[in-house]
């Protein structure tokens, strides 16, 4: 089994990342063109959610938030397919799948990595790893596995394109990540030696999709994707990056057209968003995976990983009641 980790100076992916430029726009008197050129630059999705009944119900007086984030591969910036935008991305699939949670008082914001190959129950479907959610019924149905599995509503979700990684780093001009295993990306020549390395395009996109040259696999490809993470967010939090407006304008030209959102995540959502955590620093966003109960094989054969069910019952109730913070302390000591 491998063992829950708890990591500190993460980033929730190019969308949240995205907020913590957005906020410092706003601040700076730029949001009319980045909502311009975020709204004209991202996609949008005509089905994000389930039916209505049947959703977990959300009280009213609650303000945290919950935004679904799934990594994709549609080929480029505005590759998006027709099916995706229209149906919601039926025959897709995806790798990288995370959920945000920001609780209501904005203090911070939490993000937990699901492995794409946990073993539970698809709704309509039976049992099968959770990234086939998207293959059957598309983002719908990964939202209603992911609001039963943890009986907790979903308010917004973004998919990104993997491509978007290799431009955001080139926007950035490289961010530094501290390598803990040398390995080469598979079929390539690229390799990344143990130490600090400095990852942009090409390099950096192969670093946190690579998982075929690691022993355990997609445990591995998940770690290596929040360190990188936690390097974008510490560059764009950078004194030199923030007010620097070319450069923050760069990143969300670079990024949101790999972005594909829900209907109501549009510029003046994120904006707003973007306010209420415009203190947000590199220790206030907290990520760490969902504990799982070890690997194994499904009856037909397939490499799997055995759901946690007191994790996950833990991890709805810290969600239903905005208290991630206090399941986020008991977790493992923290790693960097």
């Amino acid at each position: 089994m491998a063992p829950p980790k708890k990591h500190r100076a993460r980033t929730v992916l190019i969308a949240v990342a995205s907020v913590v430029v957005i906020a410092v726009m706003v601040a700076g008197g730029y949001v009319l063109t980045l909502a311009n050129t975020f709204d004209g630059q991202t996609e949008t999705l005509a089905s994000a959610f389930p039916d209505e009944e049947g959703r977990p119900v959300k009280d009213p007086g609650d303000s945290s938030m919950n935004i679904l984030l799934m990594g994709a591969d549609f080929g480029g910036a505005n590759q998006v397919t027709g099916n995706v935008l229209e149906h919601g991305g039926t025959g897709q699939r995806s790798d990288t799948m995370m959920l945000v949670h920001v609780p209501a008082d904005r203090k911070g914001v939490y993000v937990m990595s699901v492995m794409r190959d946990t073993w539970l129950e698809i709704p309509g479907h039976g049992q099968n790893k959770i990234n086939s959610a998207m293959a059957f019924g598309g983002v719908p149905l990964v939202v209603q596995t992911f609001e039963g599995l943890f009986d907790t509503k979903i308010d917004h979700v973004a998919v990104v394109d993997f491509q978007g990684f290799r431009d955001l780093t080139t926007a950035l001009g490289g961010v530094k990540v501290k390598n803990d295993i040398a390995f080469t990306a598979n079929d390539t020549d690229y390799f990344y030696p143990v130490g600090e390395l400095n990852l942009e395009g090409d390099r950096a996109l192969r670093f946190v999709r690579e998982r075929k040259s690691f022993i355990d696999g997609d445990y591995q490809r998940v770690k290596n994707q929040q360190k990188f993470l936690n390097a974008v967010i510490d560059k764009m939090l950078a004194a030199k990056t923030l007010t620097n407006p070319a450069t923050l304008y760069q990143v969300i030209d670079k990024v949101s057209p790999y972005l594909t959102l829900d209907q109501s995540f549009d510029a003046q959502t994120i904006a707003g968003l973007g306010l209420q955590l415009k203190d947000l620093r590199s220790d206030d966003v907290h990520s760490f995976t969902l504990p799982t109960a070890g690997t194994s094989r499904s009856a037909d054969g397939q490499s799997i990983v055995l759901e946690d069910k007191q994790a996950v019952e833990s991890v709805g109730k810290a969600l239903r009641s905005d208290t991630m913070d206090s399941y986020f302390g008991k977790l493992d000591t923290p790693t960097k």
